[in-house]
C-alpha cells in the first residue's frame, strides 16, 4: 500500500483523501428500502464478479468501465488491479466461498492465484506490506482448501518479510526493503496475523514467538489506549494518521493471538481498538469515507476485524454496528449495476467505480450476519466535522475541549467548503446544532441543504478564544433518508467541531 498523505495541523483524517467522482444524486423519496439479507450478499457478489472479473485473464479489473484511469499501477498499464488490491479481492472470493460453499467461488480461489502468478511469477515487490497481504491471503487459502501450495507460499513470503525486521525503533519490520524509511502498522499487524496462522498450520513455535514480539512492538510504539497510529519514521517520529484499516489489522492481530494463546490481555487490546474506532471513525455511526484509490478499501479491514471479535470471540456488542453498516452500504448502491461507492452515507456516484472501493461493501455483506432489516438506516445524529467532507479546510486537535478526534480549522478563504452527508429517519423540521469556536470575533457561514440555500449568513458569535466552544442553531427541513448539508465561507475565521441534528 503506497498511499501516503501530508499532515494538516496536528491531526490528519483519512476523510481528507478527496474522491475522483463527481457529486451524486439523492435517493428518490419513496424509493427502495433494501434489506441486509442473504439474497443481498448473493446479488452484491454476482454484480461485483460480472463487473470486475476477467475469466480469460483470471484477474480483476481496476475500474468498473474496464478502462485505465487513476491508480494505474497494476498489470497492462493499470487496466488490472495492482499487487495489494488483488490480494484483498482474493480474500473477497474466499469470503463468498465460505458463506455459500459454491463450487464457482471455490474454483475462483485457485483461478485468482493462477492469474496473479501469470503477471507476478516471483512476487517481485519492494514493499513488505504488499507482500504481507499475499502472505496473509495465502495462509487463509490454505486453511480453506488444504492446498499446501498456498501454505508454502505463505511461509516463503513471510520469511522474506521477516528478513526486514531489525532493532531500529526497538523492533518491527520495515515498510520498504531498500529505502527503509518507516515502520508501520500496515506491514507489521498483518504479519502478526499471518504468523499466528502459520503457527496453527505447522505447529512451529517460532511463528508464535515472532507474532508475539511483533504485536508487543506495535502495542508499545504505534498505539495508545486503543488509538492506533500509522508509523514511525526518521529518528523515531510518530506519525499519528488515523486509518480504519490500521485499526482493523491491529484488532485482527490481537484477536488472533488471543485465540491461539488464551491470553486475556490480547482480547482486551482488540476491544480497546474496536471501541476507539467505532466511537471516532464514523459519520453519524456509518464508517467514515476515506476517499478512493487505496483509501476506498480501508474500511473492509476494520469490518473484518470487528466481525472476528463477534464471530470468534463472543463480542456481540459490535454486531449492531456491523449490521447497520452492511445495510447502510447496500442501501446506497446504485441501481444500474448494484455497486456501492466509497461513502456508505451517500448514494454511489454514477461514474466508474474502482474494484477495491466496491469490494469493501461486498465483503461486508458476505461476512456480517444478516439481520433482515428492510428499512431505512438513519444515523445517530452526531457528525464530527473532521469526519465530514471538507474542501480546502485543514484539521487540528491542539485546542482543548473538542469532541471526537479534533476539529476543522484554518477556515477563512473563499472557496473553502464543508459538506455533511446525513441520513435521517423522517422528513420535516430538524435543528442543525453547529459546535464551534470563533476566537477572532463574530463569523458567518452560508448554509445549503440539498443544494438550496437556507441561510445566507448563519451567525457564529465570537467565543472570545479558540479553546472556548459555543453552539449555533439553525432550523431546517430535511428529507427522509439522505441529505447534504454544506457550509461555505462567509466572514472571519471559524473552527468547527461537530454538527448535531435533532428533531
Amino acid at each position: 500500500m503506497k498511499l501516503r498523505v501530508a499532515a494538516a495541523g496536528v491531526l490528519l483524517s483519512a476523510a481528507f483523501l478527496q474522491p475522483i467522482q463527481p457529486a451524486h444524486a439523492a435517493v428518490p423519496a419513496g424509493g427502495r428500502t433494501p434489506a441486509h439479507v442473504p439474497a443481498d450478499a448473493d446479488a452484491a457478489m454476482s454484480a461485483f464478479v460480472a463487473t470486475f472479473w476477467d475469466p480469460a485473464k483470471k484477474y480483476f479489473y481496476t475500474n468498473s468501465d474496464r478502462q485505465i484511469h487513476e491508480h494505474a499501477h497494476g498489470p497492462e498499464n493499470g487496466r488490472y488491479t495492482d499487487f495489494w488490491w488483488e490480494a484483498q479481492l482474493w480474500e473477497l472470493v474466499m469470503d463468498a466461498y465460505q458463506r455459500t460453499g459454491s463450487a464457482t467461488y471455490r474454483r475462483m480461489i485457485d483461478d485468482v492465484y493462477a492469474g496473479f502468478l501469470a503477471y507476478y511469477p516471483t512476487f517481485e515487490n519492494d514493499f513488505n506490506d504488499d507482500l504481507g497481504w499475499w502472505a496473509l491471503a495465502s495462509a487463509r487459502a490454505y486453511e480453506i482448501t488444504g492446498n499446501t501450495t498456498y501454505l508454502d507460499r505463505a511461509r516463503s513470503l513471510f520469511d522474506r518479510i521477516w528478513a526486514e525486521q531489525d532493532s531500529t525503533y526497538g523492533g518491527g519490520i520495515w515498510w520498504q526493503n531498500n529505502t527503509r524509511n518507516q515502520k508501520n502498522v500496515a506491514t507489521n499487524a498483518p504479519a502478526v496475523l499471518t504468523a499466528t496462522k502459520l503457527y496453527t498450520a505447522t505447529g512451529d513455535a517460532s511463528y508464535l514467538t515472532r507474532a508475539r514480539s511483533l504485536f508487543d512492538w506495535i502495542k508499545a510504539n504505534l498505539q495508545e489506549s486503543g488509538h492506533v497510529y500509522d508509523h514511525l519514521e526518521g529518528s523515531g517520529t510518530l506519525v499519528k494518521w488515523d486509518f480504519t484499516y490500521n485499526f482493523g489489522t491491529y484488532i485482527s492481530a490481537a484477536a488472533a493471538l488471543n485465540k491461539v494463546t488464551g491470553t486475556a490481555s490480547y482480547l482486551a487490546d482488540a476491544r480497546a481498538a474496536a471501541d476507539w474506532a467505532t466511537a471516532n471513525l464514523t459519520n453519524g455511526g456509518t464508517v467514515l469515507h476515506e476517499g478512493v484509490n487505496d483509501g476506498g478499501g480501508f474500511k473492509a479491514r476494520l469490518i473484518r476485524g470487528l466481525n472476528t471479535l463477534v464471530t470468534e470471540h463472543g463480542q456481540r456488542q459490535y454486531l449492531p454496528f456491523l449490521q447497520r453498516n452492511a445495510t447502510q452500504a447496500w442501501q446506497h448502491r446504485r441501481t444500474s449495476d448494484n455497486l456501492v461507492g466509497p461513502d456508505w452515507s451517500a448514494p454511489a456516484p454514477g461514474t466508474y467505480l474502482q474494484s477495491l472501493t466496491a469490494a469493501a461493501a461486498v465483503s461486508t455483506l458476505q461476512i456480517v450476519q444478516p439481520d433482515g432489516n428492510a428499512g431505512l438506516q438513519p444515523e445517530n445524529g452526531v457528525y464530527e466535522a473532521e469526519n465530514a467532507r471538507p474542501s480546502g479546510i485543514g484539521a487540528e486537535s491542539s485546542q482543548p475541549g473538542f469532541s471526537g478526534r479534533g476539529y476543522l480549522a484554518g477556515w477563512n478563504t473563499s472557496g473553502q467548503t464543508l459538506t455533511f452527508h446525513v441520513n435521517v429517519a423522517s422528513a420535516g423540521a430538524h435543528q442543525l446544532r453547529f459546535r464551534y469556536a470563533a476566537g477572532a470575533g463574530d463569523a458567518t457561514r452560508r448554509v445549503l441543504v440539498n443544494g438550496a440555500q437556507v441561510a445566507a449568513g448563519q451567525p457564529f458569535a465570537s467565543t472570545g478564544g479558540w479553546g472556548t466552544w459555543n453552539t449555533s442553531v439553525l432550523g431546517v427541513n430535511l428529507a427522509r433518508g439522505y441529505n447534504t448539508i454544506q457550509l461555505e465561507m462567509g466572514s472571519n475565521f471559524l473552527n468547527l467541531d461537530r454538527l448535531d441534528i435533532t428533531r
